[in-house]
């Protein structure tokens, strides 16, 4: 089964958004944690929680990816920046407690000079104090397209992160967006199973928890970040296929972050699901 959705408001509460991903054909759905231009967070409505995992329970969800804030970044040359995003990590992973089962990802940061390895080692001390609170939540990096100093454009330096961390994969992942992979450089356009054998011998593939299927604005090797709707971009609607029906890939959650409002998700998602080979 073809595990597909998007990125979902979470103004409305927990409940809203998987009614409404069901209106739209989703099967799973992403959302921010917070908001993703700030740091403030909504109180948590227990009986709202609940009843979006009973929801969950009922239609047969794959588990949910909530997105942390794009203000986030553990490896900033500012040390209040850094500290307000451990407060932030660590308060979005009890609040994802209340939701147990499902994802939580983020991009690991951006360096601002300090350099990669700096960046790598204040990402891991970052997790060291996350971890232990995340009993029944999966952390996921976020593969990144490696504009300006972000950490996490290459397999390696996500493997870095990993194995300094020292967290077994079912507490700590990797979800792979497909617009910045291809923008960092890795041909998923004509040789998608040599970069995922890439993955799975430099990360292992049983890190992989979940994909956010994109298409790209950018050629390969760009390193932009700039999203464009599924077959309208640089990577295309076949190669993109490939992704969503791969035997490594087919059975995990892929959350749509293309430029749609609901109307358009909709349209994308029926699109994929006739392209999925069951």
């Amino acid at each position: 089964m073809l595990y597909i959705g998007c990125h979902l408001s979470a103004s409305k509460g927990f409940l809203a958004m998987g009614e409404t991903a069901l209106s739209i054909g989703a099967n799973t759905f992403a959302f921010f944690t917070r908001n993703p231009r700030g740091g403030s967070a909504k109180h948590i409505d227990k009986d709202d929680v609940q009843a979006l995992h009973n929801l969950c329970s009922e239609h047969g969800l794959a588990p949910l990816v909530a997105h942390a804030p794009y203000t986030l970044n553990l490896c900033s040359a500012d040390e209040s920046i850094r500290n307000f995003a451990r407060q932030m990590l660590c308060d979005d992973i009890a609040r994802m407690e209340h939701l147990p089962g499902n994802y939580y990802n983020f991009h690991p940061g951006s360096h601002t000079g300090q350099g990669t390895q700096t960046g790598i080692t204040q990402i891991v001390s970052a997790l060291e104090q996350a971890l232990p609170l995340a009993g029944h939540t999966i952390i996921l990096l976020e593969t990144m397209a490696g504009k300006g100093s972000e950490v996490g454009r290459s397999f390696e330096e996500l493997r870095a992160v990993l194995d300094a961390a020292g967290a077994p994969p079912e507490k700590l992942g990797v979800c792979l967006d497909t617009c910045h992979i291809h923008d960092g450089g890795y041909d998923i356009i004509s040789s998608l199973d040599q970069v995922l054998s890439e993955f799975d011998h430099i990360i292992g593939i049983d890190r992989l928890k979940a994909v956010h299927l994109n298409d790209s604005l950018n050629p390969a090797g760009s390193r932009k970040d700039r999203h464009a709707k599924i077959g309208e971009g640089c990577i295309g609607l076949e190669p993109l296929a490939a992704v969503i029906n791969h035997p490594s890939l087919r059975n995990l959650p892929f959350i749509l972050e293309t430029p749609n409002e609901l109307d358009g998700y909709a349209a994308e998602i029926k699109l994929l699901r006739g392209l999925y080979r069951e």
